[in-house]
């Protein structure tokens, strides 16, 4: 087969490469909803705090864990508080990637005040997202003195 009796074949050798390149370089998209929480929730780190904020100018720690479940299609309220109701407590033993973590940062040492998103569980510590006063969408550790000491419970929101 010579390229002078098929010329049209020269047309396909550039589509076919550029077809074969791009599904090779294409990420299949997670379907596991726990990596779109989490990954969703990331998406917003940096973002400075801004009490009863809902947006990428500013947000406060309940619009993280509302966008966060939205991207699942899971209406969270829009108040600490009331996520605290949804779904089964969890104990600290017992958190897995995508819990709900809710604390007492107030004066009252029980009322939930602020929540966020368990990212990472090791066999000592867990990690978590949330919307902080000073630092605005970051992580920390349960471990951390500050928030070992205000931490009230987990919440199961998906199985």
């Amino acid at each position: 087969m010579t390229v002078r009796k098929f010329p049209h074949l020269l047309l396909w050798i550039p589509i076919v490469a550029l077809v074969a390149f791009s599904c090779a370089s294409r990420k299949k998209a997670s379907s596991d909803p726990f990596d779109v929480v989490i990954s969703t929730a990331r998406s917003y780190t940096g973002t400075p705090y801004k009490y009863g904020g809902t947006t990428r100018a500013g947000m406060d720690c309940s619009a993280l864990v509302f966008h966060s479940y939205y991207s699942v299609g899971i209406n969270m309220p829009r108040i600490s508080a009331d996520q605290s109701k949804v779904g089964k407590k969890v104990n600290v033993r017992d958190l897995q990637r995508g819990d709900v973590l809710f604390f007492a940062t107030g004066k009252r040492k029980n009322q939930v005040t602020h929540s966020g998103i368990v990212t990472e569980v090791a066999k000592n510590d867990v990690r978590f997202i949330h919307s902080s006063t000073s630092l605005g969408v970051s992580e920390d550790y349960l471990s951390n003195r500050y928030w070992s000491k205000v931490f009230l419970f987990g919440r199961r929101v998906m199985e």
